[in-house]
């Protein structure tokens, strides 16, 4: 089957530079219904054409398909507790309001923490950040507001380490094995390179980086950390919303690798906020458009990326590209993704699926 609205509206934005490469992939839990590559990787005369096995830096997908669920796992195992206080793993955190911070408040950006730290100049490794965020005084008292933060997930992504005694990167491989993703890891090897879309000039680095994850901080991290540094294929994320729905859903084998699926889509009660457990809701002005309904749950990359699942209309959407190349100043893809979204519900409706 074809999606010729959603088609129409990638390939007008591949044609003016809203991104050079995208790819689509629409399905129901049952399986995917359509995918759609455009673009090239890069806008050079001679670039490779974007492909279904075209590798994207999922940048903050990393949060939901890598972090929230090794949390699930280790909350469903007992080796975490989603209200226990912080100072129970990290040092330093048990006193003053910081002793109240808990995982559930990481994982529903409500911990107080601020958004963002420019760390990379002067950290390297856990031990410099977890410092350094310690130092950070909070903006709130933990569970007063939402503030989308990637110091919480950086923090969560030290403690996954130790609950499960292993780096994220392994931890994220028994997912994968688990889940049967394909294409999808922390530290991509060097034969995906190839078939890699590249991000932007770092001039930080000083290279276009291509393999090597987008975000500064997780780079210093060592390019696996909670809050990004996954790479995949529409397809391995399409097969991880898939397990998810099926999880979802009660069935049991997925919900034995993903435990407490719909806990953790459950809206958050802090004031104004559209969390869930690391997941975002639906609402009206988010990158979801306005045709998924209030069920559906989702989460945005900065690279360009998103994944969208709606179980009220058994229906998920993946949509990867890399609006950052070369330069992440081009913001016109944040137009796109509602657009996206709004025509996947139009073409299944006008199909009758």
């Amino acid at each position: 089957m074809d999606f010729p609205l959603t088609r129409a509206v990638l390939d007008a934005a591949v044609a003016g530079r809203a991104t050079p490469a995208v790819v689509i992939e629409v399905g129901r839990r049952a399986g995917a219904l359509w995918t759609h590559a455009a673009g090239t990787l890069t806008y050079d005369p001679d670039a490779p054409r974007t492909s279904v096995e075209t590798v994207f830096d999922l940048a903050s997908l990393t949060k939901v398909i890598a972090t929230t669920s090794l949390t699930m796992r280790h909350v469903g195992a007992g080796r975490l507790e989603l209200d226990r206080p912080l100072g129970t793993w990290l040092p330093g955190w048990s006193a003053g309001a910081r002793a109240t911070v808990t995982i559930r408040h990481l994982l529903e950006h409500s911990s107080g923490l601020p958004a963002h730290g420019r760390y990379w100049f002067e950290a390297r490794g856990r031990a410099a950040y977890e410092a350094r965020i310690r130092e950070v005084d909070l903006e709130a008292p933990p569970e007063t507001r939402a503030v989308y933060s990637d110091l919480g997930f950086i923090l969560l992504g030290f403690i996954i380490e130790d609950a499960g005694q292993a780096s994220l990167a392994v931890q994220m491989e028994a997912l994968n094995r688990d889940l049967d993703l394909g294409t999808i890891a922390y530290l991509p090897p060097a034969d995906w390179i190839e078939r890699t879309a590249p991000t932007e000039f770092d001039s930080w680095r000083n290279r276009l980086l291509r393999g090597e994850v987008h975000d500064e901080n997780a780079a210093a991290l060592g390019g696996a950390a909670g809050h990004a540094g996954l790479f995949g294929t529409a397809a391995a994320v399409g097969r991880f919303a898939r397990a998810f729905m099926a999880a979802l859903g009660g069935e049991p084998e997925a919900a034995r690798h993903l435990p407490l699926a719909r806990e953790f889509v459950r809206p958050s009660r802090v004031p104004g906020s559209s969390r869930a457990l690391g997941w975002d809701t639906m609402r009206p002005t988010s990158s979801c458009g306005r045709r998924l309904t209030s069920r559906a749950f989702g989460h945005t990359g900065f690279t360009g990326t998103s994944l969208w699942i709606d179980p009220e209309l058994d229906l998920y959407v993946v949509l990867l590209s890399n609006r950052v190349h070369p330069s992440r100043t081009n913001e016109a893809f944040v137009k796109v993704r509602p657009q996206v979204h709004d025509a996947v519900v139009e073409d299944l409706q006008r199909t009758g699926l």
